[in-house]
């Protein structure tokens, strides 16, 4: 369980013992992006696990809850496959494989666009959105818990500043799964 911030302020993680290190063992480099980017990995790891449980507890896997989740997001719970690895950020191969996966499951289905003829419509089904609003929703308690040692505001600058750190890098090249 996370500590207080109070806690926190008083005494060093295990990333400023790293860094200290660092410093000493080549005093030639400036190692200050490891502040930033091993608590970055280190912490993601701690969400990383919160999210394999949530899932799993809804039964799915990391991938059908990002592809469910585009789904219930879009508004009409409704995409096209090129919308769908817009969002999900996966390539036209794996795309086709991972909407079969589902399809098979009984997740979402995948049909002929009643609006055009030529395009093809995944929607959920009914156990996709039940599925996927599960997972949501203890994902949501799990992110809370980890979150709970900030304050609201500290939340706000938080995000705040990895949004604009994210920007640099989605404006040129987004990554690749």
């Amino acid at each position: 369980m996370p500590t207080t911030p109070d806690a926190a302020t008083s005494r060093n993680d295990e990333v400023d013992r790293i860094v200290e290190g660092w410093r000493r063992a080549r005093t030639d480099l400036d190692v200050a992006p490891l502040a930033v980017f091993s608590r970055i990995s280190r912490l993601s790891r701690y969400l990383e696990v919160a999210r394999r449980g949530a899932f799993a507890d809804a039964g799915l896997e990391g991938w059908e809850f990002d592809m469910l989740s585009a789904l219930r997001r879009s508004g009409d719970d409704a995409l096209s496959p090129g919308a769908l690895m817009h969002e999900t950020l996966v390539t036209s191969g794996t795309m086709t494989t991972r909407i079969d996966k589902l399809v098979a499951r009984g997740l979402v289905s995948k049909n002929r666009s009643p609006h055009d003829g030529r395009a093809v419509e995944v929607r959920l089904r009914p156990d996709g959105v039940a599925r996927v609003d599960a997972a949501m929703e203890r994902l949501l308690e799990a992110e809370q818990e980890l979150l709970e040692p900030l304050a609201s505001e500290g939340r706000l600058v938080l995000a705040d500043t990895l949004r604009s750190l994210l920007l640099t890098f989605e404006a040129d090249d987004p990554p690749e799964r």
